[in-house]
């Protein structure tokens, strides 16, 4: 036996041969199992192609599917005063937010845009489930306030994507001080005239399902998501009953009259340029956004 034609060359070949791949390449679906490649499933939104779950997706993701040509600007939001109560559990409150901040890549919980989505101007704002679960504190109280007043300065609808845990209790009170201030920040838009949307997505509990979640004209759902104030676990430990398959869930939501609609992520696009522009009285959209055609020219047979 050679050992190293047998042995040394196929280690030394299978050294330099060998490829790094990358462990995100592929992604189990977390309702089916299916392996997703990474490309096809963001191409689909982050919604399986085998069993349509809707897993999460970040708000930047989000924008640049929903305005036309991923193109959107940032409204600014006022920072809030950091740590408030100097809040310290099992990690300080500080540090939990430089903690989501790295890992998220944003610095709060909420996203503000402006733009325009099937060539109708809007403005945005979504939540960040990643961030903190979504939750609620001073800063998204901010985010909505100044998404109000910015819909408000440019006569545009507002569009809401609702994602959270509730309210941060990292902020104890101050927290829930914003379900009043975003309810009269909204009633800005109703003075106006302006419609306010809201899509609200897995999951959308807590003091937000009790404020600007449930405000709007008109009420979108991702399938499946769960809406509720108090959980389905909380509720059947209070009451002692087993609660109705699907209870909280949107579609469950759309039977009872809660909903108004409950849309998949890859055709909502199209579905809020048809509501906007219907409750902005405007002109129903152009499918392929190209030019009318000229008027045919009759044609006179020479005499």
């Amino acid at each position: 036996m050679n050992w190293i034609s047998n042995y040394v060359r196929p280690t030394i070949n299978s050294i330099f041969s060998r490829r790094e791949v990358p462990e995100n390449l592929w992604h189990k679906c977390d309702e089916c199992g299916t392996m997703l490649f990474h490309r096809e499933l963001s191409d689909n939104l982050n919604v399986c192609t085998q069993c349509n779950h809707h897993m999460g997706i970040t708000p930047r993701d989000r924008f640049k599917a929903l305005f036309d040509g991923g193109i959107f600007v940032e409204v600014d939001v006022p920072e809030p005063v950091a740590d408030p109560l100097h809040f310290k559990d099992q990690k300080r409150y500080a540090d939990r937010m430089k903690a989501a901040t790295k890992a998220t890549g944003e610095k709060e919980a909420m996203l503000v845009v402006e733009g325009e989505m099937g060539r109708t101007p809007i403005v945005a704002a979504c939540q960040d489930f990643s961030f903190m679960a979504g939750s609620m504190g001073m800063y998204v109280g901010n985010a909505i306030i100044a998404a109000a007043e910015r819909a408000v300065e440019l006569k545009r609808p507002l569009i809401l994507f609702s994602a959270a845990g509730g309210a941060r209790m990292q902020e104890g009170i101050l927290s829930l001080m914003q379900m009043p201030r975003t309810t009269v920040a909204l009633q800005m838009l109703k003075e106006e005239g302006l419609p306010y949307i809201v899509v609200l997505t897995h999951p959308t509990t807590g003091g937000v399902t009790a404020s600007y979640a449930m405000l709007g004209d008109v009420h979108i759902a991702e399938p499946n998501a769960l809406i509720c104030f108090a959980g389905p676990r909380v509720i059947e430990q209070t009451i002692r009953e087993k609660l109705p398959e699907g209870f909280q869930r949107a579609e469950y939501l759309l039977e009872h009259g809660m909903l108004d609609r409950v849309t998949s992520r890859t055709q909502m696009k199209e579905e809020l340029i048809s509501i906007t522009r219907m409750l902005m009285r405007q002109e129903a959209p152009v499918k392929g956004d190209l030019p009318a055609p000229d008027a045919p020219v009759e044609q006179t047979k020479e005499t």
